[in-house]
């Protein structure tokens, strides 16, 4: 399928289930988090969800990496396919952008180059690690920036689709993609 397609797919897809389903996929999807070896990592990016738009809720993730004492990250869009990372503290301050996403308002900018793992957002993703995000190319720019070695994470509550036709040379792919169902390695 194309990415235009699985956008509109996956979108309608969310747009079914309820947000208590989602919280329950989202707390089964975490648990999950605890199976692959990232623990030794310090720095972790994390989106925070747009909860209108019924993605994977981050805020047990988050939770969880707090609760092992790990620096987390969280992002702030600055211009055209640009993100700003922000370390997470008891005093960040937060202000929804134009598409709804919680983003740091100020503090402690965290460059690419310090973070080890990144939980990012998609729409769909397929059994070879290519993922479909909203289309923007923040995330790709970002990934782009960071390490060879930081470790891509892709959140899911749909399983993997077995292609995605028009992937571009500047996609990058994902190392894992952790489903209720499912931690797919790539």
């Amino acid at each position: 399928m194309l990415k235009h397609e699985l956008r509109k797919k996956y979108k309608n897809l969310r747009q079914e289930k309820s947000f208590s389903l989602l919280s329950d996929l989202s707390i089964t999807l975490t648990n999950h988090v605890l199976q692959i070896p990232i623990w030794d990592f310090f720095y972790f990016h994390i989106f925070l969800s747009i909860e209108q738009s019924k993605e994977v809720d981050t805020l047990p993730l988050i939770t969880m990496l707090q609760g092992k004492d790990k620096n987390i990250v969280v992002p702030r869009i600055t211009g055209e396919s640009s993100i700003e990372n922000y370390l997470l503290t008891d005093s960040t301050k937060f202000k929804k952008n134009k598409w709804h996403i919680p983003e740091p308002v100020d503090g402690i900018v965290v460059p690419e180059s310090k973070i080890d793992v990144v939980f990012i957002p998609l729409l769909a993703f397929d059994v070879k690690g290519n993922r479909v995000g909203y289309g923007k190319g923040y995330y790709d720019t970002f990934l782009g920036k960071c390490r060879k070695e930081t470790i891509k994470i892709g959140l899911s509550i749909f399983n993997a689709e077995d292609r995605i036709d028009d992937i571009h040379k500047n996609d990058v792919k994902l190392d894992y993609c952790i489903t209720p169902d499912k931690i797919y390695r790539f």
